[in-house]
């Protein structure tokens, strides 16, 4: 499906996913939030809404609930929402999730699709609001969505909202899904959890001298699925964990690297190759519509 695909009304955006490439956590904050450092990579593989515009206001989902969320509570209905508060739209939309990103697995589909949600319906209904404006609407849903709503790979610091661009080399991902999901607030509480990092600069990353994820020797030494796969992905990499989910990934110089170690991992893995982008499939497609 692209933005250009259009059946009945519907419209067709993607909402790709994501990696952390490294996440560390340098502080807490006086309000409780934990300051971070992390490089977030956009992929060309994600989940797709769409969207058919309603002229009585009206925000629906369309379609089963995503791992049971009711629809009030839907970060896609919630983002939709927040654009006719905070710009006095009068228009509606329905609203369809074809989910591929598997929820709990720190690939950021949720954040995803209500920053594709915002800026779709930005462009559908007119409203007109910057990058600037809509990040912030996002920030409010969590703080993830800024950086999907801005399109581009980032290093991030603060809770993740403070974004720079980045240009970071081709690369191709083995991703695998264990299907563990924790509360990313039950992780920030556990005891173990090492939150006085020291904060790095984007040339550290850039050299190599900064990687690992906070939360992974925490969801190693709770989950035994997770670190069964990190022992599967050992013969073919070196695994990492992404954000504050249960996903891992590998990373390869090549698609043809990336597919032949995907074709040694036992066959019961939910795994499959992905590759790494800086600019976002949405911003393509906004770009492609024709749609002022």
């Amino acid at each position: 499906m692209s933005a250009g695909d259009d059946t009945a009304g519907w419209s067709y955006w993607p909402a790709p996913a994501k990696l952390n490439l490294f996440l560390h956590i340098t502080g807490r904050r006086a309000d409780g939030y934990h300051e971070l450092q992390t490089v977030f990579r956009l992929l060309d593989w994600g989940d797709h809404i769409g969207l058919r515009l309603r002229e009585d206001g009206q925000i629906r989902r369309d379609g089963p609930s995503v791992a049971g969320v009711a629809e009030a509570d839907d970060l896609v209905v919630r983002a939709a929402l927040a654009l006719q508060t905070a710009t006095g739209c009068r228009q509606g939309a329905d609203i369809r999730v074809a989910k591929r990103i598997p929820a709990g697995g720190g690939f950021g589909g949720g954040s995803s699709d209500a920053a594709t949600v915002l800026v779709a319906l930005n462009r559908l209904w007119g409203t007109g609001l910057n990058a600037d404006e809509l990040a912030a609407i996002g920030l409010k849903l969590g703080a993830d969505v800024p950086v999907f709503v801005r399109g581009h790979s980032a290093w991030a610091a603060g809770v993740g909202e403070a974004l720079t661009p980045l240009a970071l080399p081709p690369a191709w991902y083995v991703l695998v899904d264990p299907g563990v999901h924790v509360p990313t607030a039950e992780l920030f509480r556990a005891p173990d959890l090492t939150r006085d990092a020291a904060p790095a600069k984007i040339a550290d990353f850039a050299s190599g001298t900064v990687l690992g994820n906070a939360f992974e020797p925490v969801l190693r030494r709770r989950e035994p699925a997770i670190e069964a796969v990190f022992q599967a992905l050992s013969g073919i990499g070196r695994a990492r964990l992404t954000g504050s989910g249960s996903g891992c990934f590998v990373e390869f110089a090549t698609r043809a690297a990336a597919e032949q170690a995907l074709a040694q991992l036992p066959s019961q893995l939910r795994a499959w190759v992905a590759a790494g982008v800086d600019r976002s499939p949405l911003l393509d497609a906004l770009e492609t519509t024709g749609i002022v």
